[in-house]
């Protein structure tokens, strides 16, 4: 047996990770009348040498340098589907190409046109070697007119396709923008017959890769780039190892997520690149009552060594986690030019907890937006002074995280957090933070979070500004310079908020009830005098 087994330490989980195992038996998809000459479709080449290899007991499926044109792929247990340097394997962009499945997608049971490769309750299964699968995502896709300069929207929208009434989006097709009001029409109604979908099958981008329920999976080496929609998505997977990868994708792509582990456990992702259109790598585990409903959690993660270029986020949980998130790190990773560095996400309505995320030595440069963003608004609900709600079971959680070992050296703001005034952010650790922005930390709605060692040097406003927040501690903070406003706070219950200098003196602010957030300021020498805090 060819064990392929997984390097580095393991995730913090129950059980060792268990990595999948394959017979020595060499199989080619010429030998099944495959031709790599960028022309010939091979769909049923391909699919007739995965399913003799996984029936007669499983083994390596070669796809040899050339340029090998296929609809989806679909894998079978025991089949190691090996991508030699120099293959290129092209998906079709012929829609019709692409049957409709039941699947999940952006947290809901839905329907789908098969992802490129797909795989289904399936043990023992892996993607190997240095070649590339492409998925023509650029025939999918449709592209927001923001997102272009005059001369790339003039040659886009004179290529073909059509534009929506507004001449803000471009869509391949318009079926594609049909199809967008239908599926939302049929999933309101309850409706999942594929037969009722096939109208929006334009609309019904496929991912590059799917894996639903399946066990030790290992993807490691090729590069999986110019999906439909979200590149990588394990949903319900046990025991995946991701390695040596690159995902690579337009910045411009809409939903071009690069990893979303969705309601996964036992899971090491490293040494790998991504370079995409949407958030980076993603964890989630299900939306509103269909997330809560499934409620299976994405837990025991481990993601380490890897390098993000571009991404909405670099490293994100949500906003679709309904199902709980916990047992989750990350370490050793860089994020260069992402929109934000780490971000955490989530809305009422969705419910879930997320807790017990660990992240540790994460660099970071060119971030025009947050370096560090927990937001509990990520819906058409507007942050600016939300009413109070009562908690349920609908209403989401983010508490217990240890943030450390941080250094970005260009921001927009360090670091902002908004909970709900219902359930704020709690129990939040952040220790040797080192962060040049132009804005410095905002808390709004959050407790009990603890800043040590850490360095904020903003452009402009306040170091620390605060509403609604109790239980602050900040202990060895940097000095800015004198005359720098170092603190302003207020809002209804913001209490209990300690300042600790490295002498070990203590500054306590004080807040009346209801007391306006600038009505409390501080400059930085009333609260450290002369010396560093």
């Amino acid at each position: 047996m060819n064990r392929l087994s997984a390097s580095g330490p393991s995730p913090q989980t129950h059980q060792p990770l268990e990595t999948p195992s394959f017979p020595e038996k060499p199989y080619s998809i010429v030998d099944f009348g495959a031709i790599g000459d960028g022309l010939t479709m091979n769909t049923e080449a391909v699919n007739r040498a995965i399913e003799a290899c996984s029936s007669e007991g499983g083994g390596t499926v070669h796809i040899p340098p050339g340029i090998w044109l296929t609809g989806p792929i679909q894998l079978q247990s025991g089949v190691n589907l090996h991508a030699q340097q120099g293959a290129l394997v092209l998906f079709s962009r012929n829609f019709d190409d692409y049957p409709l499945i039941h699947t999940s997608y952006e947290g809901i049971r839905t329907v789908r046109c098969m992802p490129n490769i797909y795989g289904k309750d399936l043990t023992d299964v892996a993607i190997t070697g240095k070649g590339v699968f492409d998925g023509s995502g650029d025939a999918w896709r449709p592209v927001k007119r923001m997102k272009m300069t005059e001369h790339q929207w003039k040659a886009l929208t004179s290529s073909s396709g059509v534009t929506d009434p507004s001449g803000r989006m471009w869509w391949p097709s318009e079926r594609a923008i049909q199809g967008a009001g239908a599926v939302k029409r049929l999933l309101a109604e309850g409706v999942l017959q594929l037969e009722a979908f096939e109208e929006a099958r334009d609309f019904l981008r496929p991912t590059l890769l799917q894996l639903d329920r399946c066990r030790r999976v290992l993807l490691d080496g090729p590069i999986f780039q110019n999906s439909p929609s979200w590149c990588l998505h394990p949903w319900l997977c046990e025991h995946v190892t991701i390695r040596n990868i690159t995902v690579k994708n337009p910045w411009f792509s809409q939903n071009g997520d690069g990893l979303d582990l969705d309601s996964c456990r036992y899971v090491e992702v490293s040494d790998s690149q991504f370079d995409v259109g949407d958030d980076a790598i993603c964890i989630k585990s299900g939306k509103d009552a269909d997330g809560r409903q499934l409620g299976v959690p994405c837990e025991d993660i481990s993601i380490r060594d890897c390098v993000v270029y571009h991404g909405h986020g670099g490293f994100v949980i949500g906003s679709e986690m309904s199902g709980d998130v916990r047992n989750v790190s990350i370490s050793d990773c860089l994020f260069i030019g992402t929109d934000t560095g780490l971000r955490f996400k989530s809305a009422r309505g969705r419910g879930g907890v997320v807790e017990k995320i660990r992240i540790r030595n994460i660099r970071m440069t060119g971030i025009p937006k947050d370096a560090i963003t927990f937001s509990m608004f990520y819906s058409h609900e507007g942050p600016d002074h939300p009413a109070f709600k009562t908690v349920s079971e609908k209403t989401p959680v983010f508490r217990d995280f240890l943030i450390e070992h941080i250094q970005c050296t260009s921001a927009h703001q360090a670091i902002e957090m908004k909970g709900l005034p219902e359930m704020p952010v709690e129990n939040i650790r952040f220790g040797h933070v080192n962060i040049k922005a132009k804005k410095g930390i905002s808390l709004e709605n959050v407790r009990d979070v603890c800043f040590t060692d850490v360095s904020i040097t903003p452009a402009q406003g306040p170091l620390f500004s605060l509403q609604a927040c109790s239980g602050i501690r900040i202990e060895r903070t940097k000095r800015p310079d004198t005359g720098q406003l170092y603190m302003e706070a207020g809002g209804a219950g913001t209490s209990d908020i300690v300042i600790r200098g490295s002498a070990g003196e203590v500054y306590e602010v004080k807040c009346a009830p209801e007391t306006d957030i600038s009505q409390v300021r501080i400059l930085t020498e009333e609260v450290l005098g002369s010396n560093d805090a």
